[in-house]
């Protein structure tokens, strides 16, 4: 499986679309469909990697451990502690799912901010 593809399984798994997932990561909307083709930067990658809660070494094939990344676990237990929410029985790839609602969620309110 190459890293276009495996971009794009957990993209599902979570809920998200490649569209979508592009775009929370601060990338065009179809910058993840050009990686068919095309390398991707190490950056892009990165915030990719990120906006799944996955290490970059699992995108690229490295590893089939889908681990999370240190900084997704941290945020997601800061985001637990803040609302006194138990998720020690979580898999890292439950807490990930966490994850990526809380950005929904914040970038939703930021959103409405700017909006106004």
């Amino acid at each position: 499986m190459n890293t276009f593809e495996r971009i794009k399984e957990i993209s599902k798994e979570r809920g998200l679309n490649l569209k979508k997932t592009a775009i929370e990561a601060g990338l065009s909307e179809n910058a993840i469909y050009k990686w068919k083709t095309q390398t991707p930067q190490s950056n892009a990658l990165q915030a990719v990697a990120d906006v799944l809660g996955v290490s970059v070494d699992y995108l690229l094939g490295n590893t089939d451990d889908m681990h999370a990344n240190k900084k997704d676990e941290s945020t997601v237990d800061l985001i637990a502690a803040h609302w006194g929410i138990g998720l020690d029985n979580l898999s890292q790839e439950e807490k990930a799912i966490v994850m990526a609602r809380a950005r929904d969620y914040v970038k939703g309110l930021v959103d409405a901010f700017e909006s106004k």
